[in-house]
């Protein structure tokens, strides 16, 4: 089965969203992966999104922000999306600070606190600078950043599923 589902696609416009409505594309995502392995309704679907490489909604969310944020600091996003995104350090006043050294990008400020922090440069910069420091810092390999980041959730999963366990 391709690991390219239905809901994948264009999902970085979910950012923000209640958690009740992400919840339905949770389940339809828990019932695709039931039915790839012919689970039982009630079995856990979790260790089956892991055998599938398959991210929990909200992750692929922040995901798919992530790698457009690093592709605009490698300078091969498109240009309409990298002319709202700014790098901390394109900043004058904070030359001198220890961000200006970080691959941290500035988180603009909006009126509307529930259309405003749903916008792409807003939702963005919040899902990359929410990332550990070696994520932001790897190189300039989509490949890697994807591999690190995915190292990051599935190690929370397994860790959750262990002491689930215990």
């Amino acid at each position: 089965m391709s690991q390219r589902l239905f809901c994948y696609y264009g999902n970085a416009t979910l950012a923000g969203l209640p958690a009740h409505q992400l919840g339905r594309l949770q389940s339809v995502l828990h019932a695709a992966a039931q039915i790839a392995f012919s689970a039982p309704k009630f079995d856990h679907v979790t260790p089956l999104l892991c055998e599938l490489y398959w991210l929990q909604t909200r992750e692929r969310i922040t995901f798919k922000l992530s790698r457009l944020v690093f592709r605009f600091l490698n300078s091969t996003a498109p240009v309409y999306l990298a002319e709202s995104i700014n790098h901390a350090t394109d900043v004058t006043t904070r030359r001198s600070l220890h961000s200006s050294s970080s691959t941290a990008v500035i988180v603009p400020v909006t009126r509307c606190s529930m259309i405003g922090d749903r916008t792409f440069p807003v939702a963005a910069a919040r899902a990359w600078n929410s990332l550990p420091s070696f994520v932001m810092s790897s190189s300039t390999d989509t490949v890697d950043f994807q591999a690190s980041f995915e190292d990051i959730f599935f190690c929370n999963i397994i860790l959750t599923l262990i002491s689930a366990v215990y």
